[in-house]
């Protein structure tokens, strides 16, 4: 038992924290979308971003973390590349989460470690192998699919007053219709306002993938609680002054005590997201840490169908096949390599 416990430990961190990111998913849509005032994203990063410097400064304060708070000096400016990088691909995750199901939204962060990957080759002159890039084209190909833009799948109804695209209800598309039973209305969204999504979803990607390569340049010259320190920070700056300069954003001020138990919730789960993943990614090898987080998506589509009452398009589930398939694909290729 013990010997099981030892090898599967850091796994089972790797879990809790997919765990922790699924229910912070979940209590950020329903902020951006549950309510009639909506917060915007960049809010909901700022929450979030807010109470993990807080946590991630008391935590390291107290241990007297080594070289706490800036970092070693030589590697200032990675540690700001890498919360800046950051803070583009947290961005592109919760605004996408304001028009994407959680399934979709999910299932396009499954393109970054291929993108990693290529970003690492320019940058790191690593390998990069033409069965990557072919990986590469699989999955942008599924984005397509999870993106379902009106010039691609001609067939979303039209409405015959304004002669426009009719806006997404639950589950609509040109294979399946249903009507949604769940606890929370489902938002209308367009398929210009799916695309748009969509398209800072890539955004945002590129952005995380730029984040990881940037850690793998630091290294172990960082610990890993200052790294996260300063991508929560500098996204917790970034946030706020953009809602403070935007004259079309403003602080929506919390009006429901549903309100505060899901910020408290943001707040919590994403710094146990960061802590955890960190833990678990130190004790456990790539492949089976990365395999794992591929039940983000199982979670989600639970998620979506107890609290919207909806059930992804065949059209989703095809492109989140293409997605997963292809990230698979590179990783048993590269451990095959290994071996």
């Amino acid at each position: 038992l013990k010997a099981f416990y030892e090898r599967n430990f850091g796994l089972f961190l790797v879990f809790l924290a997919q765990t922790c990111g699924s229910i912070m998913n979940v209590a950020a849509r329903l902020l951006t979308t549950g309510y009639e005032e909506k917060f915007h994203a960049l809010q909901i990063i700022f929450i979030r971003m807010f109470c993990t410097t807080i946590i991630g400064c008391l935590y390291m304060s107290y241990h007297k973390t080594p070289d706490f708070p800036l970092g070693k000096q030589g590697i200032r400016h990675l540690l700001v590349l890498r919360g800046s990088a950051g803070f583009v691909g947290l961005f592109g995750l919760y605004y996408s989460l304001s028009w994407l199901n959680i399934s979709d939204a999910t299932v396009i962060t499954f393109i970054i470690p291929t993108l990693t990957a290529f970003i690492s080759f320019l940058w790191l002159r690593e390998p990069f192998t033409p069965r990557e890039a072919l990986a590469g084209l699989i999955a942008f190909t599924g984005v397509l699919f999870v993106a379902r833009p009106p010039w691609l799948f001609p067939s979303t109804p039209i409405d015959p007053i304004t002669g426009r695209p009719e806006p997404e209800t639950g589950k609509l598309s040109m294979f399946t219709a249903d009507i949604p039973h769940g606890i929370a209305p489902v938002p209308h969204v367009s398929p210009t306002q799916r695309t748009l999504a969509t398209l800072i979803a890539i955004l945002g990607t590129f952005g995380a993938s730029t984040a990881y390569s940037t850690i793998r340049v630091i290294g172990t010259r960082a610990h890993s609680l200052i790294s996260v320190n300063y991508f929560a920070f500098i996204a917790t700056l970034f946030s706020f002054l953009t809602i403070l300069i935007h004259p079309d954003l403003h602080f929506v001020f919390p009006t429901h005590y549903s309100q505060w138990a899901l910020i408290a919730i943001i707040g919590l789960t994403g710094f146990l997201l960061q802590f955890l993943l960190t833990e678990g990614l130190q004790r456990e090898k790539a492949g089976r840490a990365t395999n794992l987080t591929y039940l983000q998506l199982v979670f989600a589509l639970v998620v979506e169908r107890v609290v919207w009452g909806t059930t992804p398009p065949l059209e989703s589930f095809v492109g989140a096949g293409l997605i997963i398939g292809a990230a698979v694909w590179v990783t048993v290729q590269k451990q095959a390599g290994i071996k």
